[in-house]
């Protein structure tokens, strides 16, 4: 089990310093998100030969410990920003903040998954990933609850200690795993290769395309919702820890979700019906909370007592179909790739083309607004694309540079447990 845990410390992490980020979106409105996406989205184009240069010349463990200790200093550094926001402003440290959450989505989020399939072959990964992922919805639930309970006794800023000290643990878990697994074998050694292959892949390779536009046309529907609802927590949300724990109630939603598919459909979906079936039902989802959207706009529902926003709702469906569903089911997949896809096609995918996706989308949100394109019309934009990602899902899942599924291990052997 020491994978599964290890991904609830990461997320645990990464949970409690994702509502401090999106409250300074909320505090900017999606006016403003362009620029925070732009500026993100150039910092990956510098960042991915940097990573690819790193993968290709450290080992696996170093690169681990190094990326995560760097990370965990960065956590402890931002704490006196925070504690002067309102004196640096909510556009200014969104700018720097949103870049550093996306380059610590590369180096601590997306390098454990490129490990994960450094370990598993892909028939094991099919039977592991849900359940690693069900630790890491343990730790997306659990971020979220502490941040939300914590943040009105200590404020914002401290959380980012509490991140630093979560993140330590599952550095640990990590290098203890690495320890036990392919000591001494090609899968401890450095990748090699070029460090711009990340980029090359991405055009030379059917697989890596699937997955860049999935990406774009995927997430877009969660990014749509995410500016929609940046501009009701403006309106209605007016101070930094309401902001946050507003956030981090949706997160706790998001990953509440998650983790219920991960414990029924997720695990059936992957081992009896295979990859395919679990990417393509997520873009389904999508289609009918768009539609959702187009027939109640900008509506509230009461549920459990509560006031909740209709695109509020899509938000936390859309994210929490991709968490639970659609990233075990791809995830899966990268087995089947070679080891440099792994790390620097598969890190380019999932940062540099995610927030190209999200600067496309979140510019074309605002463009649309001042024309006075209605919500409506936006929506069935998005219906569009998720019914075109839908089909782009299943030639993902049968791409033809994708090695062949291997056939299960005879009792009593097998390559790597979970624990």
């Amino acid at each position: 089990m020491v994978a599964a845990l290890a991904f609830f410390f990461v997320l645990t992490a990464y949970y409690i310093v994702r509502p401090v980020r999106d409250q300074l979106g909320g505090a900017v409105g999606s006016a403003q998100l362009p620029l925070f996406y732009a500026a993100t989205f150039l910092a990956m184009l510098v960042l991915t030969p940097i990573f690819g240069a790193l993968v290709a010349r450290f080992r696996r463990r170093r690169l681990l410990g190094w990326s995560y200790s760097f990370f965990m200093l960065c956590l402890i550094a931002f704490i006196p920003a925070f504690l002067a926001q309102d004196r640096i402003g909510a556009r200014a440290l969104g700018v720097v903040f949103f870049i550093w959450v996306s380059v610590f989505n590369l180096f601590v989020v997306s390098l454990f998954w490129s490990f994960m399939a450094d370990v598993f072959d892909s028939h094991r990964a099919r039977e592991v990933f849900p359940l690693i992922a069900l630790g890491g919805m343990a730790g997306a639930i659990f971020g979220p609850a502490l941040t939300s309970s914590l943040v009105a006794l200590i404020g914002v800023a401290p959380l980012l200690l509490v991140s630093a000290v979560m993140l330590g643990i599952a550095l640990l878990l990590l290098l203890q795993m690495s320890a036990s697994h392919a000591q001494g074998s090609a899968a401890e050694q450095p990748v090699g290769g070029s460090l711009w292959a990340g980029i090359r892949e991405l055009w030379s390779r059917p697989f890596l395309r699937y997955m860049a536009i999935l990406m774009l046309l995927g997430d877009g529907v969660g990014t749509l919702a995410y500016a929609l609802v940046a501009d009701y927590a403006k309106v209605h949300l007016t101070s930094a820890p309401v902001r946050t724990a507003f956030y981090a109630h949706i997160d706790l939603a998001v990953n509440l979700l998650g983790a219920l598919l991960q414990l029924t459909w997720s695990r059936w979906l992957l081992v009896r019906r295979g990859m395919s079936w679990a990417l393509v039902l997520p873009q389904l989802v999508n289609l009918g909370l768009l539609v959702m959207v187009m027939i109640g706009g900008h509506a509230q529902l009461s549920l459990f007592g509560y006031s909740v926003p209709l695109l509020a709702l899509m938000m936390i469906g859309t994210r929490g179909f991709m968490y639970g569903m659609t990233k075990p089911a791809s995830d899966a997949l990268y087995t089947r790739v070679p080891r440099e896809t792994r790390y620097k096609g598969k890190n380019f995918v999932e940062t540099a083309v995610w927030r190209f996706g999200d600067l496309v989308v979140t510019s074309g949100v605002s463009g649309l607004g001042k024309w006075g394109v209605g919500l409506g019309s936006i929506a069935l934009i998005g219906v569009a694309a998720s019914s075109l990602a839908a089909w782009i899902a299943r030639q993902a899942a049968s791409a033809p540079d994708l090695a062949p599924e291997q056939d299960r291990p005879k009792a009593g052997t097998g390559n790597a447990s979970l624990a």
